[in-house]
């Protein structure tokens, strides 16, 4: 195959491309307002995970967590004892950005439902709606050919 030649950037290119990166990354870097007072949890309960989301009011991302990122793997990811872990994770975050009060938005059919909105509540946090967004099926999936022998 040949010799394999490596290139070498000279230090001033190398100076250049940290610079670009680094905008880029100050740039990236979601800064909350000072004290925000109010912000909306989606948890999205799934039979094999729980996905916990916290946003502020127009709907920018402060912060998620999920029953995978804390540790939890296999089946136990989907139990409530795991959703409750995962919540406990997401209302530090919330305590740390100042965050009071939350409306929760709850989707999908998991055993992680109920014990994630409980340990919301339990960290302080003041819940001032909780609403049901899991999508229904109007008419269904398409049903599967006839089956022929």
């Amino acid at each position: 195959m040949g010799k394999k030649r490596i290139i070498q950037q000279t230090e001033e290119e190398l100076l250049k491309e940290k610079d670009k990166i680094e905008a880029k990354v100050r740039k990236e870097v979601k800064t909350a307002p000072a004290r925000l007072r109010e912000g909306r949890v989606y948890i999205s309960s799934t039979y094999n995970n729980t996905i916990i989301t916290l946003t502020d009011l127009s709907g920018n991302v402060l912060g998620w967590t999920s029953a995978g990122s804390i540790g939890f793997k296999g089946t136990k990811k989907a139990t409530p004892f795991a959703a409750s872990k995962v919540s406990e994770a997401l209302g530090q975050i919330a305590q740390k950005l100042g965050i009071e009060k939350i409306e929760i938005f709850v989707k999908g059919i998991g055993s992680g439902r109920e014990s994630a909105i409980r340990s919301l509540s339990a960290r302080g946090l003041d819940i001032v709606s909780i609403k049901d967004v899991t999508p229904v099926p109007h008419n269904g999936c398409r049903p599967a050919k006839v089956r022929r022998v």
